[in-house]
């Protein structure tokens, strides 16, 4: 368990907070791309407890800017977006996506300020369907060589969900192998063939036992924990038989992501984004290593579960969770349908706004949440102290698989299948460490 204090440092994220200071210095998920899609390329963002307005012009090119116009502070995630930037509606002051004031069409000669940068603005990039932002100091840090960044568009899918929690015990899901068994623990096993951009529903790599059955008949597995320059690999381990065993490797992509696997030929890389220290956003992108993801597929799945325009899970605590006695008698471990997100969103969202962690108790399985905390805790004393940061992170890939191998000498063996599959992949994919 940790003090309230230490509870605090890594968990609240707003202005001033040595968390949110650490966290600014990496390019974070500020809105999916379809979230600019029609007339009006403008869309209210809220990172870090602050609210910015990201738009894109003309040209393409995307703009975060502070929320308040520099002129009288009027709100400009009402501006319109013309002429080559934002223009605020209340004196038509426009801005470009670097902040420079443009116009001043009250003023005389157009105003004295025209041409300089007036508007605080956030570099933006787009990466396969999510438009990220640097908010730190300084000039931002490189992307690492990811699977789903290195992927070309028509093999990847994004999408967000809202969590009405905070960041961490949402994150903290997604590093703790042992809750699968648990948690999405399902009665029947579903044909393979139906379950297309589902996690923990279709057969695993090397056999055709479906990973339901899996989980389900061997919910106490061993997990391996080992640091690396991107954050933590962690290898679930559940032995079969006297000679094989399931193998399922995620990864911990410092400080707020993870990448794991979801079926024989596709992973998701997932960040959970402070909205504020009592609300998060989880983004992911799926990867698929053999051929293009159906996108039409993947978005109608989820847009039954999620309402727009806030991505507001259909399922939650004023409906609780959709839970049926019933199903859960027969069907699922928890009664809340086969959408294992709203099985994690339930999960996290009941711990409180803000999890308590002076009451918890961890065990062995949470060792790579114990791992995960040191190194949060230190990061931050690190950036308080002045260092240097984020750290150079040479990271690629990384391996995410789920796989059956032997008890004997899994590692290398995963390792290899990993290798294989990547240099069978359609698009070139990087050699994970």
């Amino acid at each position: 368990m940790l003090s309230a204090e230490r509870n605090e440092l890594i968990t609240l994220s707003g202005p001033g907070t040595k968390l949110g200071d650490l966290l600014r210095r990496y390019w974070q998920p500020a809105a999916l791309v379809d979230q600019l899609d029609g007339d009006r390329p403008v869309v209210r963002v809220r990172l870090f407890g602050e609210v910015f307005v990201l738009f894109r012009d003309e040209r393409g090119r995307y703009g975060l800017l502070d929320s308040h116009c520099a002129h009288r502070g009027a709100d400009l995630c009402f501006g319109r977006a013309e002429d080559g930037g934002l223009r605020c509606p209340f004196h038509g002051w426009l801005y470009d996506v670097d902040g420079v004031c443009l116009d001043q069409p009250a003023e005389p000669d157009g105003g004295a300020s025209r041409g300089k940068r007036l508007q605080p603005a956030y570099p933006c990039v787009e990466r396969n369907g999510i438009v990220f932002a640097y908010l730190g100091p300084g000039d931002p840090p490189a992307f690492q060589d990811l699977d789903c960044f290195r992927a070309p568009g028509a093999y990847t899918f994004a999408f967000k969900g809202m969590i009405a929690c905070n960041w961490l015990q949402a994150l903290e899901v997604g590093i703790d192998p042992a809750h699968a068994s648990f948690l999405h623990r399902f009665f029947q096993d579903e044909d393979p063939a139906d379950s297309y951009g589902k996690q923990f529903r279709s057969a695993t790599m090397g056999a055709d036992m479906p990973m339901s059955r899996i989980l389900r008949e061997f919910p106490r597995p061993d997990i391996e924990v080992e640091d690396t320059d991107y954050g933590l690999r962690i290898a679930a381990l559940r032995r079969l038989t006297q000679t094989e065993m399931h193998i399922r490797v995620t990864n911990l992509l410092f400080p707020q992501a993870f990448a794991i696997p979801m079926s024989k030929s596709m992973t998701v890389t997932q960040w959970h984004v402070p909205v504020d220290d009592t609300h998060c956003y989880w983004y992911a992108i799926f990867t698929s290593f053999d051929t293009p993801v159906d996108k039409a597929a993947m978005r109608a799945q989820r847009l039954e579960l999620y309402a727009l325009p806030d991505y507001i899970p259909c399922k939650n605590q004023s409906n609780d969770y959709g839970f049926d006695p019933y199903e859960q008698r027969v069907s699922t471990y928890t009664g809340m349908g086969t959408d294992i997100n709203v099985h994690d969103q339930w999960a996290v969202e009941s711990m409180g706004a803000i999890q308590d962690r002076t009451r918890e108790h961890l065990g062995q399985t949470d060792k790579a949440i114990v791992r995960y905390r040191r190194m949060l805790f230190k990061a931050i004393e690190d950036v308080a102290a002045g260092a240097a940061w984020p750290p150079t992170c040479e990271a690629a890939g990384p391996g995410s698989i789920d796989v059956i191998g032997p008890v004997e000498g899994w590692g290398g063996f995963w390792r290899e299948q990993d290798r294989q599959r990547r240099a069978a992949a359609a698009w070139p994919a990087c050699d994970a460490g």
